[in-house]
Parts: structure tokens; sequence; C-alpha cells
């Protein structure tokens, strides 16, 4: 796949064997690891394809609740790890997973950027057999210790949406893991997850199959997006690909009871230099939020994408990676 970065190397000894357990976890005969929904296979996009083949699942060790152990987490790791610049580490939106980044990994790795692209606990493609609690601290705790068991160094945190969310609750607790934050269309002043986390487990249920139904994430594709309907069709199949799981009804459900997360308070304690980025033809997060955030940070800049929506690194892809390189480089401060 063009963009991505192949290590060449002299012809040397065979490579040792793996097990059989082992090849049939890394990957099926399409290339797709095994764990990944069998859906994958039906979608078009090749960005979104290359990126699927590319997944890992990683142990984290998690205690939470009566949860003890490590969980199987799914990630996409970088080729090369650059022991002399800050990691650029990306979360995802709202119930979403790493494949959201499909058309700009690829172009971060060619502008020489280490870049891990995360799934957040609860959504993705992790391995939940055993759930663990989905809650915002469990989130937290969780993207905690992965960053100290394989990235070890101080990270640029790029969230886009609830992500920005995530990172802003998670630079709060942990500001030592993060050396530059990215803000992308910040829905940073939400108030959780409101009444939802006071309905009976029944109906929370059927509103999570309701969230699930191919009608209600095409329409929010179309909002999203300003793309031909058939893209937003295969669009909405990546972004839907992870409800495939099997665990992901319990996790969702917990969460929403859990009551989601509420940071408003956590703005003005953040001290890192953040870039705050926002979209012209954002119709989901208003841009007026962005300039609230910008004026709360205390060390912040703001960046506008042209000619895209609410996810600027899915439609514009070629100028968000400027920006973020710019930010990494110090270009932008």
């Amino acid at each position: 796949m063009m963009g991505f970065l192949r290590m060449v190397t002299p012809p040397a000894s065979p490579p040792a064997k793996r097990s059989r357990r082992q090849r049939r976890v890394r990957a099926n005969g399409d290339g797709f690891p095994v764990f990944l929904p069998k859906e994958v296979k039906d979608i078009k996009d090749p960005f979104a394809r290359a990126l699927a083949q590319r997944i890992v699942r990683i142990p984290v060790p998690l205690q939470m609740g009566n949860f003890r152990g490590c969980v199987m987490s799914s990630c996409i790791k970088p080729i090369v790890q650059q022991h002399d610049k800050s990691p650029v580490v990306l979360l995802h939106c709202f119930d979403s997973s790493c494949l959201e980044w499909r058309r700009t990994y690829p172009l971060l790795e060619q502008a020489s950027l280490e870049t891990w692209a995360i799934d957040v606990l609860g959504w993705g493609f992790s391995d939940l057999g055993k759930l663990p609690p989905c809650d915002a601290a469990s989130k937290r705790h969780h993207l905690f210790e992965l960053w100290k068991t394989y990235i070890k160094r101080p990270m640029i945190l790029v969230g886009p949406s609830l992500g920005a969310t995530v990172a802003v609750d998670f630079t709060a607790t942990y500001p030592e893991a993060v050396d530059k934050l990215v803000l992308i269309n910040a829905n940073a002043y939400s108030e959780g997850t409101g009444a939802l986390k006071d309905l009976p487990k029944s109906i929370a249920y059927a509103g999570v199959k309701l969230l699930k139904s191919f009608p209600l994430r095409l329409l929010a594709n179309v909002l999203a997006f300003s793309s031909p309907l058939s893209e937003n069709i295969d669009w909405t199949n990546i972004g839907r690909l992870h409800c495939q799981m099997p665990w992901w009804e319990d996790a969702m459900v917990d969460f929403m009871i859990s009551g989601g997360y509420n940071v408003a308070s956590h703005i003005k304690h953040i001290n890192q230099k953040t870039l705050v980025v926002c979209s012209e033809n954002d119709q989901i997060v208003s841009n007026q939020l962005s300039v609230k955030l910008l004026c709360e940070l205390k060390n912040a800049v703001f960046r506008e994408v042209p000619d895209s929506g609410h996810l600027p690194h899915v439609e514009n892809p070629k100028q968000f990676v400027k920006l973020i390189s710019d930010f990494a480089s110090g270009k932008i401060n």
C-alpha cells in the first residue's frame, strides 16, 4: 500500500517459524488479523483495508474494579520507534476504532513521525471476552498502562471529537505522559451521558442496538462527510465494523450507565502546549466551542482546516498532517 514505510534488509537466514496458533492470530488468507470481524472483507476503501492488515493486539495490564489481568489491546504500532522525538499517539472519536485514521496514518509515517493509533478501551478490536469496566476512569487507566508499558516517553496526544475529551481527561490525570495536545473539533463541554445513565439495562441495550444499526450510522456519516452516497455507505461499514465484536454491546452499556465523561473543569488546568483544530464545515460540533476551548486553555493556538467536516483527518488528510507535522516540529507555536 502506497504511503506505508517498508523496511528493506539484505537477505539473511530464514526467520524462525511461528507456531500454528501464532499464525492463526496474525492473519487469515486475506491478510487481515483473524480477530477482526468477517465483515472486514467487504470493505472497499483501500486505505482502510491496508490499515486493517496492520492492526495488532498487545497485552496491557489492567486492575480496575473486580478485573485483574491483561487486556489484549488493539492498536497500530509504528514500524520504527524514534527515541529522540515525541511520538504521535492517535485516539479516535466516540464509539469508533483506529481505522478512523486510515487516510492520515500513512502520511504521518511518510512525514517521519513515530505514530501509534490506539483503540480506546471498550471500542475498537481488543479482546474483551472477559469484560473489564469500560467507564471513563478505566479507559484513562488503560491508556496510561499502555503508554507506560510500550511508549514510555511524553507523547503528542491527538483526539478528535469525544477523543479530545478522552485526551483532556488523560492529560489532567497523567500530565507527565503528555508533551503536547491536539484537540480536533473537540466535544469537551458535554456533560457525560446525562439521563442515559439512569436507564434500566433492558432499555439501555435496546438503545445500543439502535446505535449499531446501519441507517443511524449512515445518517451520522452523511452529517459528518460531504461525500457521494456510495463512499458514505462504505465509510459507514468501516465505522461500524467494531460493533460486530461480541463484547461491544456490553461495553457500550457499561459506558452509558457509568455516566461517561465530564471534563469541562479540567480544561483550565491543562498546561501543555495545545493545538486546537476546527473544521470549516463541521455540522456536528459548533466552531464556537473550539473558540471557547482556545480561550480557556493556558497555552493554545488555533487552526482551521478548510474543505472538511467533522473529521478533517478523513476528508482533508494532507492539510491535517501538515498541521501535525508543523506542530510537532515547533513551526506552530
